[in-house]
């Protein structure tokens, strides 16, 4: 039983130092300003919109061309 109870200890102790470890990683971590954050925000926003259309443009390629092979009618 003393086993199981220092295995209990030594695992709460873990998850302390790790919560304490992760918390100073935290602090020493340099976070973005409103500027940075709003930059960075139209940057994923535009490159998203710009694959969406080129995944779309490519969508129909293919539909295209594979109504041209299959049908043999592009409309």
């Amino acid at each position: 039983m003393d086993k199981e109870k220092q295995n209990k200890v030594s695992f709460i102790g873990k998850i302390r130092r790790f919560i304490a470890e992760t918390a100073a990683e935290m602090r020493r971590c340099t976070w973005p300003d409103r500027r940075q954050l709003a930059e960075s925000t139209v940057l994923v926003v535009v490159a998203m919109l710009i694959l969406a259309c080129f995944v779309a443009g490519v969508d129909e390629v293919a539909r295209l061309v594979i109504r041209l092979v299959t049908v043999g009618n592009i409309n």
